[in-house]
This record gives C-alpha cells, structure tokens and sequence, in this order.
C-alpha cells in the first residue's frame, strides 16, 4: 500500500526551529516595546461568528473569509483580523473600565485571499490599539509605538517611513471643494489608488465612474497631491474650519516630532486608508525603497465598537504584520543567525557513570541551566560530535576517576580549556 505524501496548504508556513526562531525574535520586539509604553497582552478565539466581520467590513468580506457553518448551525469564521474581536470583548466590558484602554494582542490571522509577494493567507499581526481617549495624544502614542517596533528590530530611518494624514481633514477638504456627502467615501476609494496607479486613471475614474466634472476632478487631485500643509492652508485660507483642522493636525505632527520621531513621519494626503471606519488620523508605514507592500496600517476608528454593540468609545490602532516585515529585515541583513545554544551536555564515560550523570544534569536543570546528553550509549568521542551539533557551551565529562572524586571535567568549546570542577560550582 503506497503512503500517502501530504503537502503544505498553499498560503501557509510551516515553522522548523529556524524560521521559528525569526517569528519569536520578532514578536518578542513587539512584546517588549508594547509594554515600555504601559500596554497589556488580551487574546481572543481564533473563531468568531462571521456577522462580527460582515457588521463591520460590510457583505463583500464573505469572499475573504475562512468561513463554515459549524455543528451548532452557527455562521463562523477563522479571524481574519483582530479589531472586530477588540470591540466585541470591550463591547461587553467598557463601561466598568477605567478609561483609557491600552491592549495589544499578537493573533494568527486568516484571510482566503490571493498569495503574492508579502501576503499569504495567515499571518502572525501585532495589534495595539487605545480606547476611550479621543485627544490627539493618543494618535501620536500609538504611531510612536509602530514606529519603535521597527526601531527595535534595528530598522531606522533610512529603512523606513511613516505616512500620515487626516481622514477627517480629507473628507472637510473635499465638502469645501464642493464634493456631495454621499459621494465622498467613493472619492477617497478613487483617491486611494493614488501612488499606485497613474494620476491620469485616476482622474479619469473621477470623470467616468463619479460623474465628477473636469475641473473638479482636478481640484480634488490637487488636494491630494499638495506638497505641504502650508500649501492646503494657502489654498484654502478663507475655510476657518480647515485651517483649524490643518493646525490641529500640526499639533499631532509637533508632538511626534516632540519624541524625536519626526525624521520617520512624511505628510501624505493619499493615505486614506480604505476601510471606512476610520476617521481622524490614519498612516501606514513602508520601506523607504518601495519595494514591499505596507508593513502596518493604522489610524482612527471612533464608531467601530458602537458598531458592534457596545459603548461609544474613541479609539484609535494598528495592525503589522510578520510576513512583510520579515522581507525587509532579511533585506535589510537584520535577521539573525540562528544558533543552537546549550549551557551543557553532560557525557559519561561509560554504563557505570550514567546513573549520576543523570542525577548532575536534572540537578543542574531544576537551578535553570539547559542540559542535554545521549539518549544511547555512545563513545566519548560520539558523545562529543553530538555536544558540538546541540551547540553546548561546556562538556561536562564524568569518568570513573571523577565519579570516585565527586567532580567533573568541564571542557569550553570555544576555546578547548579544560578544568575540574564540582557540581556547585555550576549552579
């Protein structure tokens, strides 16, 4: 009977210790930088019911889903993302919490999209977010965090950039322009083809498909296209209420610059993200080079947990993920060298020794040393081969002299030094 040979799904990792390693080397960056600025860790299920995705995303979400009808007749999904579940845990919570809320979370995420480079279909996301403060400190704490899980993965500015900017100024920008309420959410999904598709298609797409006028479709792109604030505000200086947004938004720029983060921020009006629950300040972070798909995308999102039921809180978050992340420090020669590393491995030198040499390395295990030794009986010089593949720091040889002494010789792989010792001496 032939054996069945089973392949990877398409779109999912497998993670031998190596490539483990690089997950762990990373998620420990985002852990440690998350809590130097006062976030706690919350998970949630890896199984939502698909309506918390739908409220939220709208129906077209349905085709991205890892979706099923479980044995409950229940409607479910894989996650594809964290911040429905966020809202939901709070939705039932908030209003017993002291306010402002700062979680993070490391999920598996899902989505049954098309692989290409830097998308599969899971993905390890950092996910932090502030609830219940809607000032613009919060804005610039949590684009100072992705900014710091970058840098502490040995990424700087050279490397990478945060672009910003204002839905909320966006939207204002293109009422005064004299854009219809109901057309301004398709205008920025226009919009938000820019940079990635020609100026030219996309004021066609302004003309054609919004029914926009020549000259306003212009307009529009000018806005989009302005090179500075300065610039916006000299257009339009005779607009008090944009002029105060533009300051306002000045201010969340100030106070990143205030950190020392200003040489990673760039001003970039085609940053409207396009989800429509955002609605303030929204950015996401790319390698300077422009050769990867975003690292992070995040911003504003206010009605969001209202949405799904709960509360009406501000909030404001990101989302980054590993798998471009991971290209650009393999890029960038950051990711580091994966070693196999033991404190100690223990030989003895024949059957007799074996009972205490067991003994020594449980003994030096319980104090926290890692210990390893042959599972069979083996030569020295076997026992030594597999010393050096496991990575051991020191051999500790025990003989029959040393087990009538009560020592140890100890043997440095580095450097081939060799001294006797007592088991106390290690602990």
């Amino acid at each position: 009977m032939a054996t069945s040979v089973f392949a990877r799904l398409p779109g999912f990792r497998d993670f031998p210790p190596e490539d483990f390693a690089l997950r762990t080397h990373i998620c420990e960056a985002w852990r440690r930088v998350s809590r130097r600025y006062g976030f706690l860790e919350y998970d949630g299920p890896p199984l939502e019911p698909m309506e918390l995705y739908v409220q939220k995303s709208g129906g077209e979400i349905v085709d991205q889903l890892y979706s099923f009808v479980d044995k409950g007749n229940r409607e479910v999904s894989l996650r594809p993302e964290m911040t429905p579940s966020l809202a939901r845990i709070l939705g039932a919570r908030s209003r017993g919490m002291s306010k402002p809320i700062r979680w993070f979370s490391l999920p598996q995420l899902f989505r049954y999209e098309r692989q290409q480079r830097g998308r599969l279909k899971e993905h390890f996301q950092w996910n932090v977010d502030v609830v219940g403060e809607a000032g613009l400190a919060a804005d610039a704490e949590i684009l100072a965090v992705a900014i710091d899980g970058l840098r502490e993965l040995g990424l700087t500015s050279e490397d990478f950039v945060a672009r910003v900017s204002d839905r909320g100024l966006v939207q204002m920008l293109l009422g005064t322009l004299g854009v219809p309420e109901d057309a301004v959410a398709a205008a920025l999904a226009v919009a938000d083809k820019l940079g990635r598709t020609p100026e030219v298609s996309v004021r066609e797409r302004l003309v054609a498909d919004m029914g926009f006028p020549d000259d306003l479709a212009e307009r529009i792109l000018e806005v989009f296209l302005a090179p500075s604030l300065e610039d916006l505000d000299a257009q339009l200086c005779s607009n008090r209420q944009v002029s105060e947004r533009i300051e306002s938004f000045r201010e969340f720029l100030a106070r990143l610059d205030a950190m020392g983060l200003g040489e990673y921020v760039e001003v970039d009006l085609k940053i409207v993200r396009g989800l429509a629950y955002y609605t303030g300040v929204v950015f996401e972070l790319f390698d300077r080079k422009g050769e990867l798909r975003a690292i992070c995308g995040g911003g504003r999102y206010d009605k969001l947990l209202e949405l799904v039921g709960g509360e009406p809180l501000p909030a404001t978050g990101f989302g980054m993920g590993d798998v471009v992340l991971g290209e650009l420090l393999a890029d960038r020669g950051l990711v580091p060298t994966f070693r196999r590393e033991l404190d100690y491995f223990v030989v003895a030198v024949s059957p007799e020794e074996r009972p205490e040499a067991l003994r020594i390395a449980q003994t030096l295990r319980e104090s926290g040393k890692s210990v390893a030794y042959s599972l069979r009986e083996q030569s020295v010089v076997k026992q030594m081969k597999a010393a050096g593949r496991e990575g051991a720091s020191v051999v500790l040889i025990l003989g029959p002299d040393e087990l009538e002494r009560g020592c140890l010789v100890a043997r440095d792989m580095t450097s081939g030094e060799e001294r006797e010792v007592v088991l106390s001496d290690l602990m």
